[in-house]
């Protein structure tokens, strides 16, 4: 597999419960960012792929560790890579990591998306 992405994401006060602590959702959130931004680097931008081409990616199964609370103020790594993929489906192993990559890890995930056609959602139009 090739060497993961990896996409820094700063803890904002937004991003924590009362304690400070990163509420458990806001890490799916970071999933997709760095999952968006990666897509950038290779050129591809998801608006284009639903306006020009009918696909879109559809998150259909997350499985989620976490081991090590981040905190407000942490600057985070975020990694993405393809652990393998179909015709009609790709699976991501995304990390989330205090500091480095190989440093702390604070959140382990798989993420199955779906690349379905869409010839059942509306077309898009300008607004």
């Amino acid at each position: 597999m090739p060497a993961a992405f990896a996409w820094p994401a700063r803890i904002y006060w937004e991003d924590t419960d009362a304690g400070g602590v990163v509420y458990y959702a806001n890490y799916l959130k970071f999933l997709e960012r760095a999952r968006t931004e990666w897509l950038r680097t290779l050129g591809v931008e998801q608006r284009e792929l639903l306006d020009f081409h009918r696909l879109l990616f559809a998150v259909v199964h997350v499985d989620a560790d976490y081991r090590r609370p981040a905190r407000y103020g942490d600057l985070l790594q975020v990694t993405c890579a393809v652990a393998s993929h179909t015709r009609t489906s790709v699976t991501f192993a995304q990390e989330v990591y205090r500091d480095q990559p190989r440093g702390r890890t604070a959140a382990d995930r798989q993420r199955t998306g779906r690349v379905p056609g869409c010839a059942h959602f509306p077309a898009p139009t300008d607004t």
